[in-house]
């Protein structure tokens, strides 16, 4: 746990990304195998589940410090992390701890099955035995919040470095949902072929295009290939050893939750590897349903036959990975595109199954245009793709490009305010928005980014000053500042007072020179509904 605690440490400290590499690999080349993998999990998402609730958490740490409870709470609003609260409250301990972070984790675990007396205990002798850093790490392991600002390019750069191998083969043989308990580090190293048989790729990812290709062009437009960006869930189909997986891009196996997929996907040749998007389709509708529709769709393991007649699911294939065994990431955009052609070519049109159909312009102008009706067909814009471009990992600039339609916009007034988190936690940076309803504020959005460090500082001295309510972290703020907020789509909901939900909110700009009852209103935003829904 010791030299976890000192890596986590040293990689907070430094930005610099070769710093972090180094770091990353010296800890891959000295520290005990297990802990090696527990390392790869934890900075990629894989963190054990949350064995002891927070409110006990508390309740100990209350204990142990002797501190009164209001107390405790400012310091946690300054802090924003109770894990790191904790440990900086936490009379200082005598000891350090030599065990390995793999046996930590596992007592961490075990103690998910103990009575609350237990519990208690199991805390307040880890602490008696872990210095300050070792604390942090703990607590954070333990209430399930461990996070830390290491991007997977970093962790398989710094493999790379360790194991002397190609970083986009270590990418590969860390995707799926591998268990750290059950995996080895040797599987890493050299692993077995029949564990590859589930195992998608890694996803290839578009850079936003900022500008109109019109005034900055990419390039020759028949250098390209266009297509329509749904908004659905991106997807790799996997067909291989008479086997049938789905795999979302969080890298969770979703097969059984679309069922209606899997029919059409055992047709395919062994040995194939599709890249899509999973869409909501009713039979031989020209345009999907909107994402609003999937999410009923969503986080059911086995969804029922009514659920499924519903809101029927589509996979939309736009590249091809695999074919007949072999990879072909690396082969020309253009090739892979004429294959997956030729698997699409007696595909009837009301197959679940269906190639992402290509848009033909001849110049960027007629393209903009074409692009200007997206949301009438319930696409997001396009996605624009070099010709001769491979499949790459991540992001390549230059490959692959996203070029989305203007968000939807609202002019809202600020109402309620809450600290941020981490390095915002002594800020307040997450905010609520409201539009008019007659002569009252009706919330509709929330919106955390946007905003430059110079203006959180002043929204931030501004909202301490004219706060007019507290609840517990919130603070309710005189309706007085004016932000354009961006979104993405617009929805009805029945669990909002507005009746609407928005999808992806953000603050556009601070509109100083706008009063609050310049603000819109909620008929101005049921407008913006009826002009975004898919004709």
């Amino acid at each position: 746990m010791r030299q976890f605690a000192a890596l986590v440490l040293n990689l907070d400290q430094t930005t610099s990304l070769n710093r972090k590499i180094d770091l990353l690999a010296r800890f891959f080349a000295e520290a005990p195998p297990g802990d090696r993998v527990w390392t790869i999990a934890l900075f990629t998402g894989r963190r054990p589940r949350r064995q002891i609730n927070a409110r006990l958490f508390r309740e100990v740490v209350l204990a142990e410090t002797g501190i009164p409870e209001w107390l405790f709470g400012e310091c946690y609003a300054q802090v924003g992390d109770l894990a790191e609260t904790a440990a900086l409250l936490l009379p200082p301990s005598s000891q350090t701890s030599d065990d390995t972070l793999t046996r930590w984790i596992e007592r961490i675990q075990n103690s998910g099955k103990a009575s609350e007396e237990e519990k208690q205990n199991f805390l307040r002798q880890s602490w008696a035995q872990l210095d300050r850093d070792q604390r942090f790490v703990f607590n954070k392991l333990i209430t399930g919040g461990f996070r830390l600002g290491i991007s997977q390019k970093i962790i398989l750069r710094a493999l790379a470095q360790t194991l002397e191998q190609p970083a986009e083969q270590l990418a590969h043989r860390l995707m799926g949902d591998w268990n750290p308990q059950e995996f080895r580090w040797d599987d890493l190293v050299r692993p077995k072929a029949a564990d590859q048989d589930s195992r998608p790729y890694p996803f290839c990812l578009a850079y936003p295009l900022e500008k109109d290709p019109r005034s900055c062009p990419p390039g020759d437009l028949h250098e390209w290939t266009c297509e329509w960006k749904w908004d659905g869930i991106r997807a790799q189909l996997i067909q291989r050893s008479q086997q049938t997986y789905l795999w979302s891009r969080g890298e969770e196996l979703v097969t059984p939750q679309f069922p209606e997929l899997l029919p059409p996907a055992s047709h395919l040749p062994d040995g194939t590897v599709l890249d899509g998007e999973i869409l909501p389709w009713q039979g031989k509708a020209t345009n999907p349903l909107t994402f609003q529709d999937l999410q009923k769709r969503l986080n059911r393991k086995k969804p029922g036959a009514a659920t499924v007649r519903s809101t029927p699911v589509i996979f939309m294939a736009y590249d091809l990975l695999e074919h007949n065994g072999q990879d072909v990431r690396g082969k020309p955009f253009c090739e892979r595109r004429r294959i997956l052609e030729t698997l699409f070519a007696k595909n009837l049109p009301e197959s679940p199954l269906r190639l992402s159909p290509l848009v033909h312009q001849k110049s960027w102008s007629r393209l903009a245009q074409e692009r200007s009706r997206s949301r009438t067909i319930g696409a997001e814009g396009f996605m624009l793709k070099k010709n001769d471009s491979p499949y790459s990992v991540g992001r390549k600039k230059g490959l692959w490009w996203k070029w989305k339609v203007d968000p939807l916009t609202a002019d809202a007034v600020l109402v309620y305010a809450q600290r941020g988190h981490g390095r915002r936690s002594g800020q307040f940076t997450d905010y609520t928005f409201a539009v008019w309803d007659g002569d009252q504020l009706v919330p509709f959005a929330k919106a955390y980014s946007g905003l430059t460090n110079k203006e959180i500082q002043e929204a931030d001295r501004w909202i301490k000053k004219h706060t007019k309510e507290k609840f517990g972290p919130v603070r309710t703020v005189e309706p007085k500042l004016v932000f354009e907020i961006g979104f993405e789509g617009i929805y009805p909901s029945k669990r909002h007072k507005s009746g609407l939900a928005v999808r992806f909110p953000r603050i556009l700009r601070w509109r100083q020179d706008k009063l609050p009852g310049d603000a819109d209103s909620l008929e101005t935003l049921r407008t913006l509904l009826a002009q975004a829904s898919p004709k």
